[in-house]
């Protein structure tokens, strides 16, 4: 098994800082949030910000999913730091302060675009028992251009540096060049490249920069409720969840020399995963439902599990065990949190 080196994963992403706290449902039809979803901030939602700070218990926590992704990935490996890269802009401010801070106590190579136009995106994570409605305003994420960074010399080093590379959907928003640069290089490279379809709204409104990506995708995360809309977009006709990974699996797709993996998560039920030709159910790890803290979280911890055993080239299943362990840590936490170091064997 290959010891894992710096700069071996690569990220790129919207860099958000979440600001947490456990509402009611009053609140949520107030705003007009559905209790487990995500969505980007629109006019209306600027008094929601607001409101959730003056609330007595907020927390604080450095988030954005690809950057909790590879941060998660990196506690999961320990040594050496800095094996997982991340890009991404953030403004000239204090909440960026904080980011930058943050990454660097993670051991994440964080290289991030500064500028003063936009303040350092947010992300409000309203938490109602074990859902979580997330809210993002991405500000300064959304000013992440390719020319100003991921080209200049220095930079591009880094990705070529990788040998695997994760972008979650989300990112799609912002700078779909910068995804397919890094995707065909991955894939010209014959190196993995990992996408996650991140949220309905992803394969509704941005179908298109979505499916220019797909060829690149050697493997595509997703949970059930993404896996379905997802399906229904594409017109599969089906809504059994393995029936759409074999689906999505059988895309169009540029490098043959490896098939594409597609992995959904349902939750506290079974993951389903493509295998070769058959699809394949993983069930998670027990846990008591009252030991559950907050799910905000759980998604990308999955896949940072995964990816810190994917970038040691291990087996599929083992991958998917990592992401399962990752995944019941973080949900019996506030935020993407984790402890000192990780007990997985």
């Amino acid at each position: 098994m290959p010891t894992p080196s710096e700069n071996m994963l690569f990220g790129m992403g919207n860099p958000l800082l979440d600001i947490s706290a456990v509402v009611d449902k009053d609140f949520l039809d107030k705003f007009g949030l559905k209790p487990n979803d995500q969505i980007l901030a629109e006019d209306k939602h600027k008094a929601l910000f607001e409101e959730l700070v003056k609330r007595n218990k907020v927390e604080y926590h450095a988030g954005g999913s690809t950057q909790n992704s590879v941060k998660i990935a990196q506690w999961m490996i320990q040594k050496p730091h800095k094996v997982a890269t991340f890009f991404g802009c953030i403004g000239t401010d204090h909440f960026g302060e904080i980011l930058k801070k943050k990454a660097e106590e993670a051991h994440v190579d964080a290289h991030y675009y500064e500028q003063n136009e936009e303040p350092t995106g947010t992300c409000a994570a309203c938490i109602t028992g074990d859902n979580r409605s997330l809210v993002a305003n991405l500000a300064a994420a959304n000013c992440y251009k390719k020319e100003k960074h991921l080209d200049l010399d220095g930079n591009w080093e880094l990705v070529e540096k990788a040998k695997v590379y994760y972008i979650a959907g989300f990112f799609l928003t912002v700078s779909p060049e910068s995804i397919l640069k890094v995707a065909k290089h991955a894939s010209d490279k014959n190196k993995i490249f990992c996408m996650n379809l991140s949220a309905p709204f992803i394969s509704q409104f941005f179908k298109e920069p979505l499916m220019k990506v797909m060829p690149y995708v050697d493997i595509l995360f997703g949970n059930e409720t993404e896996a379905a809309t997802f399906a229904k977009e594409l017109g599969f006709e089906t809504d059994d969840i393995a029936e759409i990974a074999k689906k999505t699996q059988n895309l169009p797709k540029e490098n043959t020399k490896r098939q594409r993996v597609v992995v959904f998560t349902q939750g506290k039920d079974d993951a389903v995963a493509t295998v070769g030709e058959k699809v394949t159910m993983f069930p998670v790890v027990d846990i008591d439902q009252n030991d559950i803290v907050d799910t905000n979280g759980a998604g990308d911890s999955f896949v940072g599990g995964f990816l810190s055993a994917l970038v040691q080239e291990r087996p599929l299943d083992e991958c998917i065990r990592a992401g399962h362990y990752a995944a019941n840590i973080i949900i019996k936490r506030v935020g993407c949190t984790f402890p000192e170091k990780p007990d997985f064997h």
